[in-house]
């Protein structure tokens, strides 16, 4: 088990990472004419589900940070 859980968290952290990485790309991919309004926001809405799956992974990641403080630190 104390194995289990660091490994846990750093593959928590890296999706963390991916998804915050991928959902900058899908930003920074913005054309001009999504900013404009001539053209439909699929790099918006892509951005905006990438940083909701990070929130989502950060708060995974959280959870496993505590259940190892738990597990490895005698409970309560």
């Amino acid at each position: 088990m104390s194995t289990i859980l660091p490994l846990l968290i750093i593959a928590g952290m890296i999706a963390t990472v991916v998804a915050l990485i991928r959902g900058v790309v899908a930003f920074l991919r913005t054309t001009e004419a999504e900013l404009k309004g001539e053209a439909p926001m699929t790099s918006a809405v892509k951005s905006n589900k990438m940083m909701q799956q990070r929130v989502i992974f950060q708060g995974v990641t959280i959870l496993i940070v505590c259940l190892a403080l738990l597990v490895l630190g005698g409970g309560f």
